[in-house]
């Protein structure tokens, strides 16, 4: 009987493992991570249930679901039992929970620290395995109006146009700016040409009259903030 259950989808399983009937009686929060992805893959491999497969790949980045939104279809392919389509399932599942605190932090519209700039930008930085370079468009109550992804570069470096910023900002009727990019790396510590690029469009900012507020670099662990280290 074990072997049997191990080799078929979830549909035949024994009520008490069937994860969609869980979810169905006892709640989305009864279930694990393991069980909620076992709903997205359907079926295990000949050996193994979804429920088995989905904590093997799990186990794979320690349980932790950060890690395994990193992971690409590539990737997760590599597990027997993952297919192209199991493998886009997870991944689409995974960036629908980012967007979702992605929209729910954006709600703290007004900026007053560099912390709340890091609480709305983190989300849509934390992932990359390259450089990003966002644009946050304020009005006059600091409260932010748009963001938007400027460039897009590899894992050293991303190179940013002040025209297009500034031209960005103005479409929008922004009255003020905050910029932001990703250090993939993990390190905080500013390079000659993040600190160049800052006095650059800080200058610029004044003759078109919308003011640089900050510059943060960010990372998975932390940030950095130009205006409250001073460099500006």
């Amino acid at each position: 009987m074990e072997n049997y259950k191990q080799s078929v989808g979830i549909k035949s399983w024994a009520e008490e493992d069937r994860p969609r009937e869980k979810l169905m009686e006892k709640g989305r929060h009864a279930l694990t991570e393991a069980e909620l992805i076992a709903i997205l893959i359907a079926s295990g491999s000949k050996n193994e249930t979804a429920v088995e497969l989905s904590k093997r790949i799990l186990g794979s980045v320690s349980n932790d679901l950060n890690d395994l939104g990193k992971l690409s279809v590539n990737e997760l392919t590599k597990f027997k039992g993952i297919g192209e389509a199991k493998a886009i399932s997870i991944v689409a599942a995974l960036e629908l929970g980012r967007r979702r605190k992605e929209t729910k932090i954006a709600k703290r519209e007004k900026i007053t620290t560099s912390k709340d700039v890091y609480e709305i930008m983190r989300p849509s930085m934390m992932d990359l395995p390259h450089e990003e370079f966002w644009l946050l468009m304020l009005n006059r109550a600091n409260s932010v109006i748009k963001k938007e992804l400027m460039s897009r570069g590899g894992i050293a470096g991303t190179v940013v146009d002040s025209k297009l910023i500034f031209k960005t900002a103005l479409e929008n009727y922004a009255c003020s700016i905050i910029i932001c990019h990703n250090h993939p790396s993990g390190n905080l510590k500013p390079s000659e040409q993040d600190i160049k690029i800052t006095k650059n469009i800080k200058e610029a900012g004044k003759i078109m009259e919308i003011q640089l507020l900050d510059h943060l670099i960010i990372t998975e662990n932390g940030f950095y903030s130009f205006a409250d280290e001073g460099i500006f």
